[in-house]
């Protein structure tokens, strides 16, 4: 098992930037898995925003925030982190992270975290 734990999420005005990070515990090792963040905003559907491999080599970005966030690993300190910058109202959801298989879908992660709200004000 992996538990996973999502900080750093709040309140944050447009063009603003925040950084979430997600910290790993657990019996498995944490560099054995990809990582990813996604978000879900209320009455739509989770999304991904963006993954990265175990070794943090390799990322991936939906489109819509691609220039803007980014996605990174530290595996001595079992951590996820996602750098958001030049946030806007769409941003506005709740981030989860997840532990898996490095790709795009839900159902390629195992463990997802319970997730941190970000909110973005105009």
């Amino acid at each position: 098992q992996v538990q996973l734990v999502e900080s750093g999420g709040g309140l944050v005005q447009v063009g603003g930037s925040l950084r979430l990070s997600c910290a790993a515990s657990g019996r498995r090792t944490f560099s054995n898995y990809a990582m990813g963040w996604f978000r879900q905003a209320p009455g739509k559907e989770r999304e991904f925003v963006a993954a990265t491999t175990w070794s943090g080599g390799s990322t991936g970005y939906t489109d819509s925030v691609k220039g803007r966030f980014t996605i990174s690993r530290d595996n001595a300190k079992n951590t996820v982190y996602l750098q958001m910058n030049a946030l806007k109202p769409e941003d506005t959801a709740v981030y989860y992270c997840a532990a898996g298989r490095y790709g795009n879908s839900p159902g390629e992660y195992y463990y997802w975290g319970q997730g941190t709200q970000v909110t973005v004000s105009s």
